[in-house]
């Protein structure tokens, strides 16, 4: 065959008699009209061997069926090569010739493709003829711009990323792969697989055809990159966690579930195990419901000794532990052991410590007391641990009541007994303004910046008759660890902001607290509970009639020797880099999460130009307790950790305050002192002793600044300001010549409601 100018080319194979395929070359789209202007008839042609009586002949319907296949439009590229058949129809067999490639070499073979059969071809056959390829077969520029699209979208396939994993190619490291793929691809390119993958187009079906081949190819050129990434990845493996614990898998458990409401008694029931038991130990949420169970079991005769991250308070003879649950010790025997607020194993934040201590604890009988939501994944740990479920169903002792009347705007309406709920520092302050100022109320305050004593403090004011405090403001956190005699929860809104924008508050958490109202063998056994605004009833009704919803995944966190395991597989890295790294490869059964870590990456970060810190030290530190939003706690924890690094004593470096607070930027400063105590008291518990020599020192300052901190809450009479001023939306606005009026936030909800039946009320179970 001849390659040569399209026009000459033209009049040779016009004036030729025996032709075994025809092939036409041509420059651009108006070259046929140019040089064939006359339309002509196509008569006996056929192809193959056969004489053709009568030269071919080509018509503008064929002129125009070939420039609709885009075979003239090729853009720069000069030749391409088409194929008519037996049968009067157009084969396209186009290949891209360079323009020096001019000269009387062949083409390549004459065979016809049968691409189609490529799909049932093995992909090993099929890599190793591309591999073996001496050069690419040449394409048309339309089939070489499908191609490239088609590779384009298997680079940014999430499929491909995930089947990729297989085969230990990381999905940081499938984007450069797939770009070498498609170099080697382009290079060795078939006609038959390009025709196949061209009529697929970009689509999943293209993918996984490109992907074994893909597998092939990065078997044999990156056999390392597989092999340090199956490393890492086999380090970073937290699938079957319960198989961390053998001594605990040894053990045959007897796991029982209180399942049930709040005031419903199951926590009691598993401290009466816990105190009969002749060893034993509570595995708590909060500081505050530990040092609460702490009091109440050595007031009842039974010897219990206190570990939190801050306390450690050992009582001679005792064989009882009150903890946190992440101080909660594995290695330890138990006769009994309880874990309180099981539900939380699936937080994104905490859940793994709940996870550790269920799987871990070396404990004959372990009583998990919590709402239903987690019962299904508990089956499922006990299934798989071999240990024995017993589920004890609870009912609430009183139903909660759901006041349809409102308070409809007017916190003059609260009465003693109540706790208005709100979400924000800034609210609850201005709602405790709002009702000293135009009633003859005194509030407690409780919200989660306060320490635990101070909030002790306030929930023991609160529920003592014989004061005049007698209404409590509160934040989220009165939904757990407090024991408190409430008559009605009042929700101040049912939206908070989430740090990003501001949501609904979620149906488990309005149950949890709104389950606060009423507790059996108090003043107020039956719990009310309605909100400040008409328009939130109909949510709050709407969220407690709602089923506990089921919970598919619980927390896990890696422990401190699986990040050291991980870290010697990507040496030079940074702490925060290595959390990541660990992320994007971790590998989780499909029970399990894993827990979020932002605060601990920005307190990595942070630490980062501190230097002499070990990996375990920067680890233990990313763990202490501390407001990542408070610019000063945080430069306080950077100070600790640089003196740490250096080997010198670490001071508190912090003076103690002279009297409580006359304002609420004081009431912040004081918040942040005792944070910043607390912190040091955690760090002097999880490093050496001799490293944070303060500790007494700390301790009693802590306690001076929760007690100032009291006062400043009984006394506070100042609008609030906010540590993140302007994120927080302003609900109540009061200005000096504020009336009784005034505070119904609501007057159209108060009209709408005057024909309501005062009495109505909605029993919810």
């Amino acid at each position: 065959m001849a390659i040569g100018p399209a026009r000459n080319l033209f009049y040779l194979y016009l004036s030729k008699n025996n032709v075994s395929k025809l092939r036409f070359l041509s420059v651009s789209s108006g070259f046929l009209h140019t040089h064939f202007a006359e339309p002509k008839k196509i008569q006996d042609f056929d192809v193959y061997g056969h004489r053709i009586p009568t030269p071919p002949q080509f018509s503008s319907l064929w002129c125009n069926q070939w420039k609709r296949l885009n075979l003239f439009h090729f853009y720069g590229h000069h030749f391409t090569t088409v194929v008519e058949n037996g049968d009067n129809e157009l084969e396209v067999c186009d290949l891209d010739v360079e323009e020096n490639e001019c000269g009387d070499g062949g083409l390549g073979s004459e065979k016809r493709l049968n691409f189609v059969q490529i799909a049932s071809r093995d992909p090993v056959e099929i890599y190793r003829e591309l591999r073996d390829a001496t050069k690419c077969e040449k394409q048309t520029r339309a089939d070489w711009d499908t191609l490239i699209e088609i590779f384009r979208c298997f680079a940014q396939s999430g499929w491909a990323s995930n089947q990729a994993l297989a085969v230990y190619i990381g999905a940081s490291f499938f984007p450069t792969a797939a770009q070498k793929f498609r170099n080697f691809f382009f290079k060795k390119c078939k006609v038959d697989v390009v025709k196949y993958l061209v009529s697929l187009g970009p689509c999943i079906e293209a993918e996984k055809i490109l992907f074994p081949i893909f597998v092939e190819f990065c078997l044999e050129e990156f056999p390392n990159e597989i092999k340090n990434f199956r490393k890492m990845v086999e380090s970073a493996d937290l699938t079957k966690p319960h198989t961390w614990f053998p001594f605990a898998r040894a053990m045959k458990r007897k796991i029982i579930y209180h399942c049930g409401p709040t005031n419903s008694g199951k926590t009691y029931n598993a401290l009466q195990s816990f105190m009969e038991a002749k060893k034993g130990i509570y595995c708590s949420p909060l500081r505050l419901l530990a040092m609460e169970v702490f009091d109440k079991v050595n007031g009842l005769g039974v010897y219990c000794s206190l570990l939190t991250g801050q306390e450690k308070k050992h009582v001679p003879f005792s064989n009882h532990v009150a903890c946190t649950v992440e101080m909660v010790s594995t290695d330890e025997m138990y006769d009994v052991a309880v874990i309180d607020e099981i539900q939380m194993m699936a937080d994104t934040h905490r859940g793994y410590a709940w996870t550790r201590a269920l799987l871990g604890l070396k404990a004959d009988e372990i009583h998990v007391c919590g709402d239903p939501s987690v019962l299904n994944i508990v089956r499922k740990v006990c299934f798989e641990t071999g240990d024995e479920l017993v589920e004890q169903h609870y009912e609430r002792f009183k139903p909660l009541v759901v006041e349809a009347k409102t308070l409809l705007g007017d916190l003059t309406k609260v009465r003693s007994g109540d706790c208005v709920v709100a979400f924000s520092r800034r609210e609850i302050f201005e709602v405790k303004l709002a009702i000293e100022k135009h009633s003859n109320h005194r509030c407690c305050v409780i919200y989660g910046a306060l320490p635990p004593e101070t909030r002790r403090q306030q929930a023991t004011l609160f529920n003592d008759p014989n004061n005049e405090f007698d209404v409590l403001v509160a934040s989220d956190a009165v939904g757990m660890g407090l024991n408190l005699n409430i008559r009605r929860i009042i929700f101040y809104t049912l939206s908070k902001y989430n740090g990003d924008r501001i949501v609904p508050v979620p149906a488990s958490q309005v149950k949890q607290i709104a389950g606060r109202a009423g507790r059996r063998g108090s003043r107020y056994p039956e719990g009310l509970t309605t909100t400040l605004q008409l328009e939130d009833l109909d949510y709050l009704i709407e969220c407690l009639k709602k089923p506990f919803e089921e919970v598919n995944k619980v927390g896990l966190f890696p422990f401190y020797e699986q990040v050291e395991l991980f870290a010697g597989q990507i040496p030079n890295s940074t702490f925060a880099e290595l959390l990541d790294r660990f992320g994007e490869n971790c590998r989780l059964d499909g029970s399990y999460f894993l827990c979020q870590y932002n605060h601990i990456k920005k307190i990595a970060n942070m630490l980062e130009k501190v230097q002499g810190l070990s990996l375990e030290d920067r680890f233990n530190f990313c763990f202490a307790p501390v407001n990542i939003r408070d610019p000063k706690a945080m430069y306080h924890l950077l100070k600790f950790a640089s003196s740490y690094a250096q080997a010198l004593p670490v001071n508190i470096a912090m003076g103690m305050p002279n009297c409580s607070a006359r304002n609420d930027s004081e009431l912040l400063d004081l918040e942040t002192k005792h944070q910043v105590l607390s912190m040091y008291m955690w760090l002097s518990n999880h490093f050496e002793g001799d490293k944070f020599p303060y500790f007494k020192k700390a301790e009693a300052m802590a306690t001076g600044i929760a007690e100032l901190l009291g006062e400043s809450l009984a006394n506070a009479r100042w609008k609030p300001e906010s540590r993140n001023a302007g994120k927080q939306q302003k609900v109540v606005k009061k200005d000096q010549g504020e009336t009784k009026e005034q505070l119904c936030l609501n007057t159209s909800s108060h009209r709408r409601l005057q024909h309501d039946t005062a009495s109505l009320a909605l029993r919810v179970p």
